[in-house]
């Protein structure tokens, strides 16, 4: 291979280096085996180009196109003229795929499922990455800035990802820009010619001047040591120095949130609020856990994975707290009196290989935990967390709970909290917006107790306040984002569950949001299965006596508890208004809502009423792109097109005029002339690069040993040479009739001998073409010579 060649090779195999660092976003990682493919044909039409040669800019522009061809074919195939020439239709689809792409990574969790929008996204931009790469360092012989696109692509991939692995995609990275920096180094050694090896090296074999093998060159041994310090100095020293907070090596040994400290350490604050509502968005309810229990009813079973106790006015999340090992039993849950009616619950919990937490989901208040790995407790909100890496993928455990059943009595007589618990949970910041307290004041006028105010809140969210559920609504998170929710109406369970947590606190009522999974549904097997879409969040309020307890303001979504339902109708509610059926899907209908719906009398009056599209054949169905447009689209992937297959085209047009039957009596030393010339071109579109010193003989000497000629076919290149010698040196020139078919039968020769590749150049982009842009360039020099004289002879008459 030569210098150039390995050299693209290395540009292809850093950019894919690079791009490993977005494996952790997505999966599944098929779509590297595709942008590999692509980057390959991209990197070969490079070579094939540097081959002819061909101007840089055209270079990059052939590159440019086939690129663009290759993502038509993979992703707008149908969409396209041919199948792989854009089109009008071809630049929608792709606009759709952007506009998909860009609304799915704002939707998912990390890692996100591999969509079609997604997948145009990681392919196309690792393609122009390659690209960018590929022009740098191999077009413009200029490695070293080409670890500028190489930067921003693994930065990208390492600002998004999370976990500990972050510092092996760095290695990736870093070495396959290294490997760039060798190629390039080791390609301009050797066009020095002469490559000293060093002998001063005991026991060192001998070595040939001149040859580039070997053992390694001192340059390139001291490359090979600065390369492996540097990476060295980059992974060891910022995990050394505290100030820099661990740099790539942080959360090794550490499990992201959890403490690295076997003993104790800190469990810090995280946000699920987007994972919960990129959870509800799956495009496939994935099974997340399967479990069974030993109780009667487990349509109360919540599972609890953490407790968002902490308020800003822009966010909930949990504290920053103490976590240490698990005790057997836990700790008595915090305000629980024992005259509360309890029951114990033993459950045994599967978790799917594709869910990965480092919260444990478990029953709310757990009693005993069965669990391998490393976990520790954090008493406050009674949860446990994984440290050093520990998550629940593919985790069985077995939790012992309490069913906590408290009566209406017994929160209505609750006494007042621990002056310490109340000041720390009903804290609400100064930014709240007036608009929450005042409803809050509003809905709950008239009761008597925290218990009453609770039930009010949680049934005005449910069924009496006009909410709808919808989880495509932005969760939001400034100061204002409860104010708009109260204002608007829709949202999903992490709108209604911090709105009345929020509003709860507002009115002295200890008050924070668990997150987790409704019980799920029941499967044949007596085995309960929740899904990622059985996510939710709901308010935890407290009460002494009973604990931290349960409501559920979001409609259509979970069981209300039989503690928080009415005891009689409320008289207050519209007789012609509809509670919701908590039994049914509660996945957003894509039905028009009641009150988008129309009337006879309106659809009579407007026959578009109501519908989410105009009709077919309304005037804005049938817009479509001008002719205009889609004739300049046409004649542009023409051009395209017409662009590629110019060398080929050029090329058999001038073998068939060189090679034509000359009428009888006429031409002949002139085709004999002509067939020769397409002889040495013939040659050099396989490889034999013409030699101008050489002989007719020698000519067909070279071909006929570096073509690998049989021996009938190495015959009729010496007789063609004879025929060309006779026309040079002879006093009297005479024709060769046959010329033509004794160069056709070389060139059948040299083919057939050729391997795949070289056969494929010498079609698509042969080499001997270059002599139209040299017959192009002295055409240019003759004319504007033509055009000087006239001129120069003008100015100095």
């Amino acid at each position: 291979m030569s210098g150039r060649g390995r050299l693209a090779c290395c540009a292809a195999l850093a950019t894919l280096t690079a791009a490993c660092a977005l494996l952790p976003l997505v999966d599944p990682a098929t779509w590297l085996l595709q942008a590999a493919l692509l980057i390959a044909v991209q990197t070969g039409v490079g070579a094939a180009t540097r081959r002819v040669p061909l101007a840089r800019p055209v270079t990059v522009l052939t590159q440019a196109v086939v690129s663009a061809l290759l993502l038509t074919v993979v992703f707008a195939r149908e969409y396209a003229l041919g199948g792989f020439l854009p089109s009008p239709a071809g630049f929608e689809r792709f606009g759709t795929l952007v506009q998909q792409g860009i609304d799915d990574v704002s939707r998912y969790a990390i890692p996100a499922p591999l969509t079609d929008g997604i997948r145009l996204m990681l392919v196309g931009g690792v393609l122009v990455i390659g690209l960018l790469v590929d022009t740098v360092a191999v077009t413009y012989r200029s490695a070293a800035p080409a670890g500028l696109p190489l930067l921003a692509l693994y930065s990208v991939a390492a600002g998004l990802s999370q976990g500990g692995a972050r510092w092996l995609w760095f290695l990736c990275a870093a070495g396959g820009y290294l490997l760039l920096l060798l190629a390039e180094g080791r390609e301009r050694l050797s066009q020095w010619g002469r490559v000293f090896a060093d002998r001063t090296r005991p026991g060192a074999p001998p070595h040939q001047p001149g040859s580039v093998g070997g053992p390694a060159m001192a340059p390139v041994r001291t490359g090979r040591r600065i390369g492996v310090l540097a990476l060295g100095i980059a992974l060891v020293v910022p995990a050394a120095l505290p100030s820099l907070s661990g740099g790539l090596l942080e959360d090794v040994g550490t499990g992201g949130r959890g403490g690295g400290d076997k003993g104790g350490g800190t469990v810090s604050a995280v946000n699920p609020v987007v994972a919960l509502k990129n959870s509800l968005n799956q495009p496939q309810d994935r099974t997340a856990l399967v479990y069974s229990t030993d109780g009667d009813d487990d349509q109360e079973l919540y599972l609890r994975i953490v407790a968002l106790d902490k308020f800003d006015g822009a966010q909930w999340k949990p504290s920053e707290r103490r976590i240490g090992e698990i005790p057997d039993p836990l700790p008595t849950p915090r305000g629980l009196a024992p005259g509360v009616r309890t029951s114990t619950v033993r459950a045994t919990i599967q978790a799917s290989d594709s869910y990965a937490q480092d919260w444990l989901p478990m029953p709310y208040p757990a009693q005993r935990v069965r669990v391998d790995g490393k976990w520790r407790f954090e008493p406050e909100g009674r949860t446990l967390v994984g440290y050093d890496r520990q998550t629940t993928r593919g985790l069985r455990y077995s939790v012992e709970s309490l069913q906590v059943r408290p009566t209406a009595e017994q929160l209505r007589d609750a006494p007042a909290p621990p002056p310490a618990l109340k000041r720390e949970y009903t804290a609400v910041p100064g930014s709240l917006p007036d608009v929450v307290p005042e409803t809050a004041r509003k809905v709950t006028r008239g009761a008597k107790d925290n218990y009453d105010r609770a039930v009010l809140l949680q049934d005005w969210f449910a069924s009496k306040g006009g909410f709808t559920y919808d989880t495509e609504v932005s969760a939001g998170t400034g100061v204002n984002a409860i104010a708009d929710f109260l204002k608007q109406k829709e949202g999903f369970c992490i709108h209604f569950s911090f709105a009345m947590a929020s509003m709860a606190r507002t009115l002295g009522i200890p008050a924070r949001v668990a997150v987790g999974f409704t019980p799920g549904t029941a499967r044949g097997d007596g085995k309960m299965e929740v899904g990622f879409q059985d996510a939710h969040a709901w308010p935890e309020l407290y009460f002494e006596g009973v604990g931290w307890t349960r409501f559920e303001p979001t409609p259509t979504r979970g069981t209300t508890p039989p503690y928080a339902q009415p005891d009689t109708p409320d008289s207050d509610l519209d007789p012609g208004e509809e509670l919701p059926d908590r039994s049914r899907n509660d996945q957003p209908s894509a039905d028009p809502s009641p009150s988008d719906r129309c009337t006879a009398q309106q659809k009579q009056a407007d026959p578009e009423c109501g519908l989410a599209a105009p009709l077919p054949g309304s005037r804005d169905s049938d817009q479509g792109p001008p002719m205009a447009a889609v004739a300049g689209l046409g004649a542009g992937g023409l051009a395209v097109l017409a662009l590629l297959l110019a060398p080929m085209l050029s090329r058999m047009r001038g073998r068939s005029r060189r090679l034509r039957d000359p009428a009888p009596g006429t031409g002949g030393p002139e085709a004999v002339l002509s067939a020769w010339q397409e002889l040495i071109d013939t040659g050099w579109d396989y490889g034999i690069v013409p030699q101008d010193s050489a002989t007719p003989r020698t000519v067909a000497a070279r071909l006929a040993r570096v073509g690998e000629l049989r021996e009938e076919e190495a015959e009729a290149a010496q007789r063609v040479a004879l025929a060309v010698e006779q026309v040079l040196y002879a006093p009297v020139p005479r024709a060769a009739p046959g010329i033509a078919g004794e160069v056709r039968r070389i060139r059948a020769g040299l083919r057939s001998a050729a391997p795949r590749s070289v056969r494929i150049r010498a079609l698509l982009l042969p080499p001997s073409t270059v002599r139209l842009l040299w017959s192009a360039t002295r055409r240019v020099r003759r004319l504007r010579d033509a055009f000087r004289k006239p001129v120069r002879g003008a100015l100095f008459r």
